[in-house]
């Protein structure tokens, strides 16, 4: 599946690792919003999204938080920036 197939697919979880604030400034409808400070101790959480999405402001710090999930078995990827996962979602 490619990344715009998994953002479409309906048990995908977009997860938004920005902080509250960017977050509420906008963001991929029906997103969640873990921020990147907060994905180690919530990783039991995660697990129970997957497969996921991550996104950020511009895909530093999701792909940050993908090495991380990767390394602990998670099923995720990286979607880059919010706007460009946003702009695939039909």
């Amino acid at each position: 599946m490619n990344i715009q197939e998994l953002i479409n697919n309906a048990t995908t979880t977009i997860v938004d690792v920005r902080t509250p604030s960017e977050f509420m400034g906008g963001s991929v409808p029906g997103s969640v919003n873990i921020p990147l400070n907060e994905v180690v101790s919530r990783i039991d959480e995660l697990r129970l999204m997957q497969p996921m999405v991550l996104c950020c402001a511009s895909g530093g710090r999701s792909g940050q938080a993908v090495d991380y999930l990767s390394s602990q078995g998670l099923d995720v990827v990286n979607g880059g920036g919010w706007k460009s996962v946003n702009a695939q979602k039909v």
